[in-house]
């Protein structure tokens, strides 16, 4: 079974940063699968907020594109989301997702098979 863990979540101020991490199970190569960060904050549907793609090309929405970052490091087997000039809309619990045939628009939540239990981010104003 795929498993996927995230951490580094937490509280900070409007402003302030955090580096979200993914950790995937060995065998599951980076290279072969798209991963994915979404967020959730209580009475909102889910949203994806950053894609990799197994060739390494990336995608983020407006909604957080200059502010987000998403990368990996193939020998750690780890994606990570880098977080920048957090603003309180940003609060949500994140969750990283994998998939190995993801196409169309690539932040569907239904293209995703695999799904982290989330980290919590919280920013303060």
């Amino acid at each position: 079974q795929v498993q996927l863990v995230e951490s580094g979540g937490g509280s900070v101020q409007s402003g302030g940063s955090l580096r979200l991490s993914c950790t995937i199970s060995p065998g599951y190569m980076l290279r072969s699968v798209f991963v994915s960060w979404f967020r959730q904050a209580p009475g909102k549907e889910r949203e994806g907020v950053a894609v990799i793609q197994p060739g390494g090309s990336t995608y983020c929405p407006d909604s957080v594109k200059g502010r987000f970052t998403i990368s990996r490091d193939n020998a750690e087997n780890a994606v990570y989301l880098q977080m920048n000039n957090l603003k309180p809309e940003d609060t949500a619990m994140y969750y990283c997702a994998a998939g190995r045939r993801v196409t169309g628009y690539l932040l569907r939540m239904g293209a995703y098979n695999y799904w982290g239990q989330g980290t919590q981010v919280t920013v303060s104003s």
